[in-house]
């Protein structure tokens, strides 16, 4: 059995980061590490991290919330499919997760739907979204974020529901893929000299959904777990690469990541969705980011039932910096609205809401920063 305690070892810790001081002395410049992932953000920001490492070594945090980054204007086109449907005499039973359930738009959020009398429910999971379904004759419609480590149980989900001729469960897709959006980041100019690959994303994707980028854009990259230890020796192999002039993935979470990833889940998502352009709040159209049901599937898409209109909307409020944010182009304390105008009980934009949104943790753990 794996001996679990070595990632509560606080003197292995201080090991670490003495290695970490050593190898940054020997680089001997400003060294910027990206991760894109919020469970990352929690796991430094929580541990207070960044004030552990030398000065001349930033953790930056990228696009890492799939919630954050959903479109201001799919969450309003479900709120008129759900307006729509009740007008032809049909109540949408809507289910979707916590965090997204209070993201704003111009015209309101799934919450302030609930408030007027829809049946908008919070499920912990896609699966529990199908159980609704299973155990009602009302239209089961789920709103279904997430990067790669959800769209594989939504993958696997719909295939039983198309198994089964279960034609009251349907979704609204608004899956993204990672790797895509890193790409697009050092396309557009966002310079960091090595990533720090999620851990869970990897469990599907494997070590190789990452290969790409280190051979085409000579990133050196490091598939991280969860606690600060599997973080700080995420950090300690990227500083050891960079002095060493490499650019390859390494696994650091080993006890879970394979090089070839989940393969059945992969062939599962392959099975269900095609791969598309798909935009991200603040942050444009990333090309081949996002997953749309295949054609032959597509009565299980709610949008293929209601053509609705949503008026344009500004993707974040005036003097809110959520694209900077997620560029990782600046941390939440330099927003002015943060802590003051947007806080997690009135967020004025998407970072502030989800618990994986970098916002939310700098406001959760702030005496820690």
């Amino acid at each position: 059995m794996l001996d679990l305690s070595i990632f509560e070892d606080k003197e292995f810790a201080q090991r670490i980061l003495i290695s970490i001081k050593r190898e940054s002395d020997k680089i001997g410049r400003e060294v910027k590490l990206m991760h894109v992932c919020g469970t990352h953000e929690d796991t430094v920001t929580r541990s207070g991290i960044r004030s552990l490492l030398p000065e001349n070594v930033k953790i930056m945090s990228g696009p890492g919330c799939p919630v954050c980054i959903t479109p201001a204007e799919d969450v309003a086109r479900m709120i008129a499919i759900m307006r729509k449907a009740r007008e032809e005499g049909e109540d949408i039973i809507l289910t979707t997760f916590g965090d997204m359930y209070k993201i704003p738009t111009a015209v309101g959020s799934f919450a302030d739907l609930r408030s007027q009398g829809f049946d908008v429910r919070i499920v912990y999971s896609i699966y529990d979204s199908y159980k609704i379904a299973l155990e009602n004759d009302k239209l089961v419609v789920h709103f279904s974020p997430g990067f790669e480590t959800t769209t594989a149980p939504a993958a696997g989900i719909l295939e039983e529901a198309i198994d089964e001729e279960r034609d009251n469960f349907k979704i609204y897709s608004v899956h993204r893929l990672t790797p895509p959006a890193v790409e697009v980041l050092v396309k557009q100019g966002t310079v960091f000299d090595g990533l720090i690959a999620p851990g869970h994303v990897s469990v599907i994707i494997g070590v190789k959904g990452w290969e790409h980028i280190s051979k085409e854009y000579g990133i050196p990259q490091v598939v991280a777990g969860f606690e600060p230890v599997d973080f700080l020796m995420g950090i300690l192999m990227l500083l050891r690469q960079i002095r060493k002039g490499e650019a390859k993935v390494e696994n650091e979470y080993t006890r879970v990541v394979r090089y070839e990833g989940n393969v059945e889940a992969q062939r599962s998502i392959e099975r269900i969705f095609n791969v598309v352009d798909a935009k991200w709040r603040a942050l444009g159209v990333f090309p081949k980011s996002g997953l749309e049901l295949k054609k032959e599937f597509s009565d299980y898409e709610i949008r293929s039932f209601y053509d609705v209109e949503v008026p344009k909307m500004p993707e974040v409020e005036k003097g809110c910096i959520c694209g900077a944010v997620l560029r990782g182009l600046a941390l939440p304390t330099q927003c002015p609205l943060f802590g003051k105008v947007c806080t997690p009980r009135n967020p004025v934009g998407p970072c502030m809401v989800s618990y994986e949104g970098t916002c939310q943790i700098f406001y959760k753990y702030g005496s820690l920063l």
